[in-house]
């Protein structure tokens, strides 16, 4: 299948399909014009590279699970695919944890803000130095 049937039958646009080329995910034969051929299971690789992408691997985790990747079944608890997914795991948690600490900083300074607003509509404002009302 050529590229335009792959990114059809995908919903995955071609540029990004050569994306997925040019990192060694996705690996079409050229035809003697040049063209790019891919299998059938194309399709398949590429909704797999798409659920580990939206797992949170990066392209190049992907590429090195791919050989122990099943092109319709789930990632093989392979050596190396589970240290991946290992690590990204771990640093998910660690990002989590400190978006949950920017949380709490961000609720501190709004509480802190909406203090001094509500303060500053209770008293009157100070007088202006210069400024008379006559």
């Amino acid at each position: 299948m050529l590229i335009g049937e792959l990114a059809r039958r995908t919903g995955v646009a071609t540029r990004l399909l050569r994306y997925y080329e040019e990192q060694g995910l996705l690996r079409p034969h050229r035809d003697g014009n040049g063209y790019r051929s891919y299998p059938e299971s194309a399709p398949a690789t590429v909704a797999r590279i798409r659920e580990l992408l939206a797992a949170g691997l990066n392209t190049e985790d992907i590429a090195q699970l791919m050989p122990c990747a099943e092109h319709d079944g789930p990632v093989r608890a392979c050596e190396m695919s589970v240290r991946i997914m290992a690590d990204r795991s771990v640093e998910l948690d660690r990002r989590i944890a400190e978006l949950d600490r920017q949380r709490s900083h961000l609720a501190a300074q709004l509480d802190a803000s909406l203090a001094t607003a509500a303060e500053a509509t209770r008293s009157p404002s100070p007088p202006v130095r210069g400024y008379s009302r006559t």
